[in-house]
């Protein structure tokens, strides 16, 4: 169906680009349209979520088009291929941040949702140059501890059985459609039942875009057994935390609690949205992220 942000997506421009990042390439893509003095925009990139891939969080891009976005894939993810050797830990997937960032924009602004603020905030506290980081979503609780600790436990059950049953058994169990959907739903807030059918098109088209079921395995390992808490006292450098109030993965009192362990942070909640802030609130979350950066306001369409 249709994106309900078609209209605002349809004038971005966009471009695919490859790099050679930690001896694999990395697929991204570039937001903004080069314009004269376009070079003093910032530049952002922004890192997704688990089993997410780029095209997650462009309706919080549409609403910034005056900014210059770098969205990678996540290697293993989408349409970057696994890193050669070794796991896909928390480690490797920092120290591939901080190689792509050098590679293709030095001093960007990070973003990063949800296992993706686990990234950024992890190559951040360990080096990654940055004047400002932002993060949507924050994974700022034990994920075996909150409301849904259960459905994490089960989830947990989930993708070891993936990992352990024969190959070609495994990954189709990882990619069955009606356990993608049964995650879309319980991760849904919004009553708007279009708004409701693009999210559940979008898990069913790139929710099970991974390589291979160990490269989601060890991505799924290092979301559950990391959060930010234990880096946020690391990172020196301005950040805002962009927080659901019906957020099931981390609860709001847990985000106000991470915000206090940062020397620099400053929350916005968003209301009546949970786990889905870059497809429910999209333009709440750009709002924040343009005050955040000091950028001007783009007029309502």
């Amino acid at each position: 169906m249709p994106s309900p942000y078609a209209d605002r997506l349809k004038d971005l421009p966009v471009e695919r680009l490859e790099v050679e990042v930690d001896g694999g390439v990395t697929a991204y893509w570039e937001y903004g349209a080069q314009t004269e003095g376009s070079d003093d925009r910032p530049t952002v990139i922004v890192v997704h979520g688990f089993r997410g891939e780029h095209h997650g969080l462009e309706p919080v891009l549409a609403y910034l088009p005056d900014l210059r976005v770098l969205a990678p894939d996540l290697p293993g993810f989408g349409e970057t291929a696994p890193l050669p050797g070794g796991q896909h830990d928390l480690e490797r997937y920092a120290d591939w941040l901080t190689a792509f960032a050098g590679a293709v924009a030095p001093g960007a602004v990070i973003l990063g949702h949800s296992f993706g603020s686990i990234v950024a905030s992890a190559a951040v506290a360990r080096g990654l140059a940055t004047e400002r980081l932002i993060l949507v979503n924050p994974i700022g609780a034990p994920a075996l501890e909150g409301p849904k600790g259960l459905m994490t436990r089960l989830a947990v059950l989930y993708y070891a059985l993936g990992a352990r049953l024969p190959e070609r058994l495994g990954t189709a169990l990882l990619r069955n459609p009606l356990i993608v959907r049964v995650m879309s739903i319980t991760m849904a807030k919004t009553r708007d039942p279009q708004l409701r059918r693009f999210i559940h098109e979008q898990h069913d088209t790139y929710f099970s875009r991974f390589a291979d079921r160990d490269v989601l395995r060890d991505a799924f390992v290092a979301s559950v057994s990391h959060d930010v808490r234990a880096f946020a006292p690391l990172i020196d450098v301005p950040t805002l935390l962009v927080a659901a109030q019906q957020d099931d993965i981390t609860p709001i009192e847990d985000e106000r609690h991470l915000a206090t362990l940062f020397p620099r942070a400053e929350l916005v909640e968003i209301a009546d949205v949970g786990h889905l802030i870059h497809y429910e609130t999209p333009a709440e979350a750009a709002g924040a992220i343009r005050r955040f950066l000091r950028l001007p306001v783009v007029p309502a369409r």
